[in-house]
């Protein structure tokens, strides 16, 4: 059996001060891998320090780690993807150990759980507060499988990588992998990887508050298109009950006296009722649409090939992981 292709994927932007470690760090952790550091307009000497650190160095021109990522996928060929921040706050050395585990398991991803040693320095204010509600969010609507949705410490398999839509622009991508991962059921896992500060000279792109705002705008709109019955159905019953409120005491009214007193209100608190079917209908119809593009998805999944693991391939997969990683 050939050994598995391993690309280590670092989207850059103004990361001078840490790139030439990363890039070292994963060297040694994967001698086997191909490294690659796409600069994203910086202003800095990011793209000579990781090229002068061994890196094959691309660059992409739209502003944003989701258009970065967008063309790495669609670039790089290889059966095991690991994708990391370039600001030397994730642990190289549990790369071997995420790849080994996603090759030797089948799975299509392995999220790094960030586990800060010292908290209040590796984490900016708000940024964990903000991860805990939104990874939050996202268990409760779409399944309990993954504790830190927005990691910048991944390791995904050939099928994931060339099957993800990658529709994001910023740092909302994050939120993209983990529900595509569990909506589209792909076998996952989690693993703690250490996490600290950044070092003397790096600044965080994360802007905490418009950022944060984006990414829960990012997980509406995609319960709106991967859960269209659940949306249009909560969105109906908040129009219903909001007509029934307003309907209500005028309906009293002409029990009473046989006269609708005011007919403005009596017109909206009907309007009101209608918008409720309307959603209604069109989580119904919408539903249907939605289960026809999971099925389109599942089928272009189940067209790329896995790394074979079934009876001696899973002895000589494992003797090559040894030689590779």
């Amino acid at each position: 059996m050939n050994e598995p292709r391993i690309a280590v994927l670092i989207p850059c932007f103004n990361e001078e001060a840490a790139i030439a470690k990363v890039v070292a760090d994963f060297r040694a952790a994967l001698p086997g891998a191909c490294i690659y550091v796409y600069d994203n307009n910086s202003a800095d000497g990011t793209a000579a320090a990781a090229r002068a650190a061994g890196a094959v160095v691309r660059s992409e021109g739209l502003q944003g780690k989701g258009h970065v990522i967008r063309r790495m996928f669609a670039d790089i060929e290889a059966d095991a993807y690991v994708l990391v921040d370039g600001d030397d706050t994730y642990d190289a050395a549990a790369a071997a150990a995420m790849v080994r585990r996603l090759l030797a398991e089948q799975l299509d991803m392995v999220n790094g759980r960030r586990v800060a040693a010292d908290a209040g320095l590796a984490w900016r204010r708000g940024h964990r507060f903000g991860n805990r509600l939104l990874s939050g969010l996202v268990r409760r609507i779409f399944g309990n499988r993954v504790q830190d949705m927005l990691s910048g410490y991944r390791v995904f398999s050939r099928r994931f990588v060339k099957t993800f839509p990658a529709l994001a622009s910023g740092f909302e991508t994050e939120t993209e992998f983990t529900i595509h991962a569990l909506e589209m059921m792909m076998p996952l896992a989690e693993m703690d990887v250490a996490y600290r500060e950044r070092p003397l000279g790096s600044a965080s792109k994360l802007r905490t508050y418009s950022d944060g705002l984006r990414i829960l705008r990012t997980i509406l709109v995609l319960v709106k298109e991967e859960r269209p019955l659940s949306f249009f159905s909560l969105a109906g019953l908040l129009l219903l009950l909001a007509g029934i409120v307003l309907g209500v005491p005028i309906l009293l009214t002409y029990l009473h006296t046989g006269l609708v007193p005011r007919l403005p209100t009596a017109v909206l608190a009907t309007g009101v009722e209608m918008l409720a079917f309307l959603s209604f209908t069109c989580g119904l119809i919408l539903d249907s649409v939605a289960r026809g593009r999971r099925e389109t998805k599942r089928l272009a999944y189940l067209a790329i090939p896995r790394v074979g693991l079934d009876g001696e391939d899973n002895e000589a997969l494992a003797a090559s992981l040894r030689r590779t990683i």
